[in-house]
């Protein structure tokens, strides 16, 4: 369980780190105090794992018509809504996220490809027929 909790407190850490970059390349993207940019990181990885797929599948006709490009509309959409549900943590416009949630993306793939592995284990139940021995 302890290696599960790192895995997340690590991506958590990618995920605040890129957030914090994008805030400094970016003059439309701001951070009123370091609590409202762990709770936007918080907020993004939920909502990254919980509404990015619903909309994926939701939009999938408009996705397949633009060769995958509105999956960015997707991202940078989200990002708007993280800013608008976390007080301290404002994005100027559309364009803005757009950009942002672009760099986001490259920069925590850079950043993942740095960490250590952190995949969660898998237990498997044994094929039908045959019995667990402890």
């Amino acid at each position: 369980m302890l290696a599960n909790l790192s895995g997340f407190l690590i991506q958590w850490g990618i995920t605040a780190l890129a957030l914090w970059v994008t805030s400094l390349v970016f003059n439309g993207v701001r951070f009123a105090s370091t609590s409202s940019l762990i709770v936007s990181a918080l907020l993004l990885g939920f909502v990254n794992a919980v509404l990015w797929p619903l909309l994926v599948v939701l939009t999938l006709p408009l996705t397949m018509l633009t060769l995958g490009l509105f999956l960015l509309v997707i991202n940078a959409l989200l990002l708007l809504l993280v800013a608008k549900l976390v007080s301290g943590f404002t994005i100027s416009g559309f364009w803005t996220a757009f950009f942002a949630s672009l760099f986001i993306s490259v920069f925590s793939l850079f950043l993942n490809s740095l960490a250590p592995d952190t995949e969660m284990t898998v237990y498997r139940l044994p094929p039908s027929g045959q019995t667990i021995s402890m």
